[in-house]
């Protein structure tokens, strides 16, 4: 079993900057992908990006590919979320979450999920 924990979501103006933290516990994520995923008010889950957490190649949707990173720390078992240059459009709750499969891009590729933490962009 895998328990994931965000946190660092919250409120920030349009062009500015916040950095999520997802701290797994359990096992060592060695052997998983790390996916980061949003879901606005009435639209459905959406993927945001990937990180395979042995190598560390990175994946990102459209939508934010140049603005937001995907790292992690193996030390602290912890991935993050770097959003940078945020818009009103980002606005959503973010989870994290940990698979094994190659389907990355998609919701039933993983297995373990965070509760979610709420980000907000003003404009």
């Amino acid at each position: 079993q895998v328990q994931l924990v965000e946190s660092g979501g919250g409120l920030v103006q349009a062009g500015g900057s916040l950095r999520l933290s997802c701290v797994a516990s359990g096992r060592t994520l060695s052997s998983y992908i790390m996916g980061w995923f949003r879901q606005a008010p009435g639209k459905d889950r959406e993927f945001v990006g990937r990180i395979w957490w042995s190598g560390g190649i990175t994946y990102y949707a459209d939508s934010v590919k140049g603005r937001f990173t995907i790292s992690r720390d193996n030390a602290k078992n912890t991935g993050y979320l770097q959003m940078n240059s945020l818009k009103p459009e980002d606005t959503a709750v973010y989870y994290c979450a940990a698979g094994i499969g190659l389907a990355t891009v998609n919701r039933g590729n993983y297995d373990y999920w965070g509760q979610g933490t709420q980000v907000t962009v003003s404009s």
